[in-house]
């Protein structure tokens, strides 16, 4: 059974918290180890930072922290985080020299969560309801993640018109996300003798057109509200062989196809398939192995629109998959924005300077307190 706490809004009037400087919030959340499964501790200081926030009613699942506004406003905004980093890489402390932070997760996100916990204390009358959402476990397989958990457990916490996902984007909207999905393509032989290979069939020399195809592939690149989404596809794991003086009778391919949100799954893995068929025998096996639908861009909402309006710059589609996915598929639109360049997620050298954080959150407090 979950627990859910909560804090009623309080009842003098709302004033804003001091707020420290963002780049060391961002820092002080650096410092804290929150690996996908070890969130507690960061749960335990987001927390502990949104209760104080009296007009904020705050709810705690798990490792899954959701704080709301209740003033009656016509529209309902969702911005929701991670808090969770991939592993380590000889960059668990944080380090901050000339107005930059480096260490693990400044990117990917607690850049992005030190800009929303400073909205949250800054901005206590929005224009909009705002949903606070920090949540675990994005980083690793959706079966253990802490949005999906709240979905399951308490969906009317996570209800709003639209979201914001404060994946770092280096300070602009990158619109909606494509879809993923893995396939797993196993083909036979029959063994033999490597000094006779002509009395067997070679499983691995099989995938030789397979892998060629991949290689050659040629991605569709839509448009969509003015952001080209380009599909992918690559080979991300090859096995088979079964000694080294025998011709393999079995090897396998996995293969990951980025497609963009204009498709749905199964269309997809159609076109995946035909690509590859002519090479695929009655007795070769073909397993999809995971699947995630993409999301729109979802741009023509008025909350997205005034987002990319506020962020000053045009927007472009997100090639990558996020929980945008998630929202678009409970019937929320939502769109990714936040601090840091999203090529430096998950590298060892990952940084987040102090000038994005305040682009972010200036962003951010024109959009939450627009008229």
């Amino acid at each position: 059974m979950s627990q859910r706490v909560q804090r009623s809004q309080g009842a003098h009037r709302n004033q804003a918290l001091p707020t420290p400087d963002l780049l060391d919030l961002a820092a002080a959340l650096v410092a804290i180890p929150s690996e996908s499964r070890s969130e507690a501790a960061i749960a335990d200081a987001v927390e502990a930072a949104l209760r104080l926030c009296t007009w904020l009613a705050v709810d705690r699942i798990g490792d899954n922290v959701v704080a709301r506004t209740s003033l009656g406003r016509s529209k309902r905004l969702m911005l929701a985080g991670h808090l969770d980093t991939v592993p380590a890489a000889g960059n668990e402390v944080p380090v901050v020299d000339d107005g930059v932070l480096r260490g693990l997760g400044a990117a990917d996100m607690k850049g992005g969560l030190a800009v929303f916990l400073h909205a949250a204390g800054a901005i206590p009358e929005p224009t909009v309801d705002v949903t606070w959402c920090f949540y675990a476990c994005e980083e690793i397989a959706q079966q253990f993640s802490g949005l999906g958990r709240l979905w399951d457990e308490c969906p009317d916490l996570l209800q709003a018109d639209a979201a914001i996902l404060g994946e770092p984007t280096g300070g602009l909207v990158e619109a909606g996300c494509q879809g993923t999905l893995r396939i797993t393509i196993t083909m036979g032989g029959s063994r033999a003798h490597t000094a006779r290979p002509f009395m067997g069939r070679n499983a691995i020399h099989r995938l030789a057109p397979v892998l060629q195809a991949v290689h050659e592939y040629q991605g569709r690149r839509p448009v969509l509200d003015g952001c080209e989404y380009a599909e992918q596809l690559q080979v991300v794991h090859v096995e088979g062989g079964v000694a080294g003086n025998v011709v393999p009778d079995r090897a396998s391919v996995t293969i990951n196809h980025r497609f963009a949100p204009d498709r749905k799954s199964d269309e997809a893995v159609e076109a995946i398939r035909d690509l590859l068929s002519p090479w695929l025998e009655e007795d070769d096996s073909w397993v999809v192995t995971d699947v995630q639908p993409g999301a729109p861009p979802g741009l023509d909402h008025s909350l997205l629109a005034a987002l990319v309006e506020a962020s000053g710059t045009p927007p472009r589609a997100k090639v990558g998959w996020t929980d945008v996915a998630s929202f678009w598929a409970h019937g929320v639109p939502a769109a990714n924005f936040g601090p840091g360049d999203p090529l430096l997620a998950h590298t060892p050298g990952e940084f987040v300077g102090r000038d994005e954080l305040e682009h972010a959150a200036a962003v951010l407090a024109s959009l939450l307190t627009a008229s």
